[in-house]
């Protein structure tokens, strides 16, 4: 237990000098640290540590020209305003909500007409690439929640490129 020093000598007061009395007093601490280093080696050794969320990048090889008939390109254009525009070849692009409605702030995932449109067209065309391009004003999180979903949906043949305007 805890060891509380004290000294035991009383003065005599002087009948008109008084003087206050101090206590000194000295407290052992070696049980509170010995319960302090108990304390953070049972957290430390308990403790689990979370993985990092890594995603795999496969990179074209540096050598060569990978050639891709324009049918089976994809290019998905994403604008600061929360939509995309989307087209396959040389086709019109067709405009997308990349939310669902009222969705889009703090939403997790993208909207289920997005979503439907990309199973059909990967269903469609397994040999299908897919380049997005996303406007520098557009927020980062687009990019990031369109990568998370080809990834939901094992889409794994897509190139991100930022565009100026």
């Amino acid at each position: 237990m805890g060891l509380v020093d004290s000294p035991n000598d009383r003065r005599s007061s002087r009948k008109g000098n008084r003087q206050s009395k101090r206590l000194g007093f000295h407290i052992d601490m070696t049980p509170m640290v010995d319960v302090a280093f108990l304390l953070l080696t049972f957290f430390m050794l308990t403790t689990t540590f979370g993985k990092p969320n890594t995603m795999e990048v496969n990179i074209p090889p540096e050598s060569g020209e990978v050639k891709i008939a324009e049918n089976n390109v994809m290019t998905f254009r994403i604008v600061e305003d929360g939509y995309a525009y989307w087209s396959i070849g040389d086709q019109t692009p067709t405009r997308i909500s990349l939310y669902d409605e009222g969705r889009e702030r703090g939403a997790m995932s993208l909207g289920k007409e997005l979503r439907l449109m990309l199973r059909q067209q990967t269903a469609l065309n397994a040999k299908l690439v897919i380049i997005v391009k996303i406007s520098d004003r557009a927020k980062y999180k687009y990019l990031v929640d369109l990568i998370d979903e080809f990834n939901l949906l094992q889409i794994d043949r897509f190139r991100s490129l930022i565009v100026n305007r």
